[in-house]
């Protein structure tokens, strides 16, 4: 019996609990952010770059030969290109032609503008032609004509180192101008 009572008063006294209502919180919260900003973004690029024009000369017949170059600064940007006349090769092909055609001393002669060509024929014993002389004739005439080597010619026709470099001393000057 004393098991019985134990049993009714656990339940008298473990009820009421059970029969409670559950516990709910509740919980308001309010709150206001004021975000002020001020970004400044600064983009700092290079200028554009200055780009040389690509010179093809495609055609193997040509004596030419293709220049470009281009210079970039802070300011500007300068590029150009040109081509220039290989004078030697112009001299071999029309020896060939000439050759070509028969006309073996005009070629020879052709040939002999060339200050080395001019030269070493002189070594070998066999003197460039001139006013239509070969052999010791045309030796006498060179002996007598100093004034009338291929060397000379270039000094008198004023073609120098100097003349070919000019353009390239200006352009230079102008680029130390603007940096």
């Amino acid at each position: 019996m004393k098991l019985n009572k134990l049993l009714i008063t656990t339940l008298f006294i473990s009820a009421p609990v059970l029969a409670q209502d559950r516990i709910i919180t509740e919980s308001t919260s309010t709150s206001n952010i004021n975000n002020n900003s001020v970004s400044e973004t600064t983009v700092k690029s290079p200028p554009p770059s200055a780009i040389s024009p690509g010179i093809t000369v495609i055609n193997n017949d040509l004596c030419t030969v293709g220049v470009a170059g281009a210079v970039q600064t802070q300011i500007l940007g300068i590029s150009g290109g040109s081509t220039v006349r290989d004078m030697n090769c112009e001299r071999i092909k029309l020896a060939k032609n000439l050759y070509d055609m028969g006309m073996k001393v005009a070629a020879v002669a052709t040939l002999c503008q060339d200050e080395r060509v001019f030269m070493a024929m002189n070594n070998a014993g066999t003197p460039c032609p001139v006013d239509g002389k070969i052999g010791a004739e045309a030796k006498a005439v060179w002996d007598a004509n100093p004034n009338r080597h291929p060397n000379t010619e270039k000094e008198r026709n004023g073609e120098s180192i100097l003349e070919k470099v000019v353009p390239f001393i200006g352009i230079g000057m102008l680029l130390l101008f603007l940096l």
